[in-house]
C-alpha cells in the first residue's frame, strides 16, 4: 500500500462555515478528485478516522472551550462570539464539534502512522488549521488540529518537533500553544501583519524564557514573489530544521500565498508551491530520517490553486510528483466545469517553460540591504540564529 498515508472521506466537506464563507469546503473535494484522476492515491493508505474524543482534544484545548463548541454545535444560533465561535470568521455551525474534531484525528492518526513506523510520510490537506487557540477559535479554525497532533508525539516519545509553515497568515495558534517548550520550534514565514490577519508574528518574538529562539517568525513585504518567498524558506527555515535535527518534521502548507488568493496579497504560484513541497520533503529526509507530517491550511481560491497546490503536496508525499507542465485530466476539469459553469486551471503549473526552473539566490551570495524580504530574512536570522550557534550573516 505504499509508504504514505492520506487522510481523506468526503464527510470533510462537513467543515463548512457556510454560503459565502472563504473557506468552502469545494476547496477539499476537488484536491481529492484531482489527485485521483491523476492516479496519486493509487498507491497511498487512505485514512478515513473517526472524530477525536475529548481526552486527545484536552492535551490542547481546555474542556470548557470543548464543551463552548459542542454546545454551539446543537444551536448554533445561541452563540454570541464568546469563545470566538459565531464570529464572522468562525460562525457556529451544526455538526461544528464532529467535523472539526475528525480532522483533529486525522492529523493524530497520520502523526501515530509516521512517528510508528507504519508509514513513512503523512498528509491531511483538509488539516492544518493553526489560528485555533487552547480557548478560542480563530481565523476559520475551531480546534487545533497541528498542536494536538505535535503534542501527541511528544506524550509518545519523541523528543525534537519541528514546525514549518508556509501559509500566508502568521501560524499564532502553533506558536502561542508551544511558546515556552523548546522541544518544538516553530517556523513561520508569512506576510506582514502591518497587512495582514493576525497581525502578529513579528522576527522580534522568539518563544518564551524556557525557549528563546524556538519560535521563528519571517515576516515578509506584501508583493513578494516567488524566488524572494523561496529564499526566505532555504535561508532560514531549512538551517535551522537542520541544526535541531528533529525527530519528525511537521509542516503546513496553506497556499494563500498565490497571487491569486482573494484575502492576501504575496504573488506566489503553483511552481512556488510544489518546489516549497519538494524542498521540505527533501529536508525530512535529511535532517528527520524521513518523518514527515504535511497538512494543508488556508487558500481561497477555491478551484484555480487550491487543488493543484495540494495535490502537488500529496504526490510528493507519495513519491509520485507530477510535473508542473502535466495537463490537467479533462474528467476533473469537465467536473469543475458543471459544478462551477467555468473551465478549470489546464495545466498543473502557472508558468510559462521559459520561466523555469525558479532560480533562488542563495544566502551565501550575500545580503541585499536595500531588498525587504532580505531585510526581512536579516531581522529573522539576526534574532534566532545565534540562540542554535549559527551565524546570522554567513551560512
Amino acid at each position: 500500500m505504499g509508504t504514505t498515508a492520506v487522510v481523506w472521506d468526503e464527510s470533510f466537506t462537513a467543515y463548512d462555515f457556510g454560503p459565502g464563507h472563504p473557506m468552502g469546503p469545494a476547496r477539499l473535494d476537488l484536491t481529492a478528485r484531482l489527485a485521483r484522476s491523476l492516479g496519486v492515491l493509487d498507491d497511498v493508505q487512505i485514512v478515513n478516522p473517526e472524530i477525536a474524543t475529548d481526552e486527545v482534544l484536552e492535551t490542547v484545548h481546555s474542556a470548557d472551550y470543548i464543551a463552548a463548541v459542542r454546545a454551539a454545535s446543537d444551536d448554533p444560533e445561541a452563540v454570541d462570539g464568546r469563545w470566538g465561535i459565531g464570529t464572522e470568521d468562525d460562525p457556529a455551525f451544526k455538526g461544528m464539534h464532529d467535523a472539526s474534531a475528525r480532522i483533529v484525528e486525522g492529523t493524530r492518526r497520520v502523526c501515530e502512522s509516521v512517528w510508528t513506523g507504519e508509514m513513512e510520510h503523512g498528509v491531511n490537506f483538509c488539516g492544518g488549521l493553526h489560528h485555533a487557540m487552547r480557548d478560542a477559535a480563530s481565523g476559520f479554525c475551531v480546534y487545533n488540529d497541528i498542536a494536538v497532533g505535535i503534542q501527541w508525539l511528544l506524550d509518545h516519545g519523541a523528543e525534537r518537533v519541528a514546525y514549518v509553515d508556509i501559509d500566508v497568515h502568521h501560524g499564532d495558534g502553533v506558536e502561542r500553544i508551544f511558546w515556552d517548550d523548546p522541544r518544538v520550534l516553530t517556523i513561520s514565514l508569512h506576510e506582514s501583519g502591518r497587512a495582514l490577519f493576525p497581525g502578529t508574528g513579528w522576527p522580534t518574538e522568539i518563544g518564551g524564557p524556557e525557549a528563546e529562539g524556538y519560535a521563528v517568525n519571517v515576516a515578509l513585504p506584501p508583493g513578494t514573489g516567488d524566488s524572494a518567498w523561496l529564499r526566505a524558506l532555504n535561508s532560514v527555515a531549512l538551517p535551522l530544521v537542520r541544526a535541531f535535527r528533529p525527530d519528525v518534521l511537521v509542516s503546513q502548507h496553506g497556499c494563500d500565498t498565490h497571487f491569486d488568493d482573494p484575502l492576501a496579497h504575496l504573488a506566489i504560484t503553483v511552481d512556488a508551491h510544489r518546489y516549497a513541497a519538494e524542498a521540505l520533503h527533501r529536508l525530512a529526509h535529511d535532517a528527520a530520517g524521513g518523518k514527515w507530517v504535511a497538512l494543508g491550511g488556508g487558500g481561497y481560491a477555491l478551484v484555480d490553486v487550491v487543488p493543484r497546490s495540494w495535490t502537488h503536496l500529496t504526490a510528493i508525499a507519495a513519491h509520485r510528483p507530477v510535473g508542473v507542465d502535466t495537463p490537467v485530466p479533462q474528467s476533473w476539469r469537465d467536473h469543475v466545469q458543471r459544478v462551477f459553469g467555468r473551465p478549470g486551471p489546464a495545466r498543473m503549473g502557472d508558468l510559462p517553460p521559459a520561466n523555469l526552473p525558479i532560480w533562488v539566490q542563495p544566502w551565501s551570495m550575500g545580503y541585499n540591504p536595500e531588498g525587504g524580504v532580505d531585510r526581512a530574512i536579516m531581522a529573522t536570522r539576526e534574532a534566532v540564529f545565534p540562540h542554535h550557534g549559527l551565524d546570522a550573516f554567513f551560512d
